[in-house]
């Protein structure tokens, strides 16, 4: 049975303590409990994360925790708990590598990397090379990006409302969860995820 596949993007720069690293290990083990795969980056900080948290919330055997590895000076460091690992040498076969597996991305805070993903992925499902996947920002951080977007964007019509559909503002983990298991619910009646985009957005 193919399962649904979620990829979460985040920084391998944040460590264990953090309250975002905690975020992410959250949302990880849920996802687990709802025999959800993830895919991440396979390396440190919200990677790892993803990973152990996704590790711990399993109650049967067949889920799967996949990396995607690069090789860069800080995140010399592989995640543990990752059932799959591929390596990569340049990033654009990576990112599209992400986008073959992915049924749904959520982003948790990140830098230049994980923003790179945010709107490569973005950028994809807005041209239809790929097909509808929902993109779930997680984190209130999110909040002022998408603020500017709309106003410096999309007011100055270098983006329309058209190209928002895919994107929802999830400040929690119950409420990126909640998100999660209705596209979840839709993918797997063969229906266009984000159709009703509109209900669920609020930001």
């Amino acid at each position: 049975m193919k399962h649904y596949r979620v990829t979460i993007f985040g920084s391998a720069r944040i460590t264990q303590g953090d309250p975002r690293w905690a975020l992410v290990y959250s949302i990880a083990k849920m996802l687990a409990e709802e025999r959800i795969d993830v895919v991440t980056g396979g390396g440190p900080g919200l990677m790892e994360a993803a990973s152990a948290g996704h590790h711990v919330g399993r109650k049967e055997k067949g889920l799967q925790s996949i990396g995607l590895r690069i090789a860069l000076p800080f995140e010399e460091k592989d995640s543990f708990h990752l059932d799959i690992k591929q390596e990569f040498k340049r990033f654009s076969a990576r990112l599209d590598k992400f986008m073959e597996l992915s049924n749904a991305v959520i982003v948790a805070p990140g830098g230049i990397g994980t923003m790179l993903e945010l709107f490569y992925a973005w950028q994809l499902v807005q041209v239809k090379h790929i097909t509808e996947i929902p993109i779930i920002l997680l984190g209130e951080r999110w909040r002022g990006l998408l603020a500017w977007l709309k106003k410096e964007l999309r007011d100055e019509k270098l983006m329309d409302n058209e190209d928002f559909r895919y994107i929802y503002l999830a400040t929690t983990c119950d409420e990126a969860l909640e998100l999660i298991r209705h596209f979840h619910a839709r993918w797997e009646e063969g229906k266009p995820q984000c159709t009703d985009y509109h209900k669920h957005q609020n930001y």
